[in-house]
């Protein structure tokens, strides 16, 4: 039987592919004992806290979670230095970077991002028939800022920006967003994604809600699936003028965040301890990840999140195949300017080794020279 003629654009549209489950690894290899540094994953796992929030939460699962997530948008409010209704609660970040597409784009109107940046703002786009707009990134693999405001044009309806960078780990500075606004001006949406803020060590760090503060045409995005440890949850947040989210909320779909991702949120926001020793493995770690692919002489981009973005000089999807075989999933990425790269997850110092074990099995001429 034949269904309804698709559209043109949804056919084109390819299917996100996640990073490898353990689960399947084990099924297609028979590998046991398996590292899993392909989603940029909390290694220390979720607050107590949050375990213990969802476990109290359990009886109540037969009710229907509160659809606008009241509860966890006062806390956040509360703590981030805003208004309630400046705060919208997503499935993840990643879905209100879709929520975004569907409420601000239409037929040919255009979002720019840079070229080298997360996969879901493309499938986003895409996925209203939005036209994208993808400036290359710099020589560093960070975004070129001068170029992405050139890009905007009076169809550009969002501009993406992620900060620090999926997959690449670079970041920009405040002078060069203030730069950017200033060009931009209100020609445009700007979308900070700031899924990896709480990693970022640097003076230099613009934090994103001082620009909804002063009143710019901007929305942040954050997430409890990265320091938090929250992913298989599924929750996020965005922050904007009550007006923007106003506009989301009308195409955001009714109890979007369950009841227990909302408590567990709350929980790991209080968990301020939790999330202070989070930082401090993943910065030692980071630090130790590099200097060993540094002395191998392997070429990586020096990252400011929880992964760094590895180049190989061989096929990255045979090499995957082989890092499972080794018992260590990593995560292929591709397009312009990252052919045979993938980003490997900051682990505990165990999965590390096991990490660069496998990687001085499968690349030895690099080793020592």
């Amino acid at each position: 039987m034949r269904g309804p003629e698709v559209p043109e654009y949804i056919r084109r549209l390819a299917v996100y592919v996640p990073g490898k489950p353990i689960e399947e690894v084990e099924r297609e290899l028979g590998v046991s004992d398996i590292v899993k540094l392909a989603s940029n994953e909390n290694p220390l796992g979720p607050s107590p806290k949050a375990i213990a929030a969802i476990k109290e939460a359990l009886p109540n699962l037969h009710r229907y979670p509160d659809g606008s997530g009241f509860a966890l948008r006062k806390v956040l409010a509360a703590r981030l230095g805003v208004d309630i209704d400046q705060v919208i609660l997503g499935s993840g970040s990643v879905e209100i970077i879709e929520m975004l597409a569907r409420a601000f784009i239409a037929d040919g109107d255009e979002a720019v991002y840079s070229q080298q940046s997360f996969v879901s703002y493309q499938l986003a786009v895409n996925q209203v028939n939005g036209r994208a707009i993808t400036p290359p990134a710099t020589a560093g693999r960070a975004h070129d800022l001068s170029a992405l405001a050139r890009a905007v044009s009076d169809r550009t309806k969002l501009v993406y920006l992620a900060n620090p960078c999926n997959p690449t780990g670079t970041h920009f500075t405040r002078r060069e967003l203030d730069r950017f606004l200033a060009e931009v001006n209100d020609r445009a949406l700007v979308v900070v994604d700031q899924a990896y803020h709480e990693y970022v060590e640097r003076p230099d760090y613009p934090d994103a809600l001082d620009d909804v503060k002063a009143g710019r045409n901007v929305v942040v995005l954050r997430t409890f699936s990265k320091i938090y440890g929250l992913a298989g949850l599924r929750i996020g947040y965005g922050v904007s003028s009550p007006d923007v989210v106003g506009t989301i909320n009308r195409v955001r779909s009714p109890f979007n965040t369950s009841s227990l991702a909302q408590a567990a949120g709350m929980a790991a926001l209080e968990d301020v301890e939790w999330v202070r020793t989070s930082r401090e493995h993943n910065a030692r770690e980071l630090a130790y990840l590099q200097e060993e692919l540094s002395r191998r002489k392997v070429v990586f981009t020096p990252s400011v999140a929880n992964f760094v973005l590895v180049e190989f000089e061989t096929d990255v999807k045979e090499l995957f195949v082989e890092f499972q075989k080794r018992g260590v999933i990593i995560r292929p990425v591709g397009g312009p300017g990252l052919v045979n790269c993938a980003r490997v997850s900051v682990g505990t110092r165990s999965e590390n080794k096991r990490f660069l074990a496998a990687l001085d099995l499968l690349v030895p001429a690099k080793v020592g020279t």
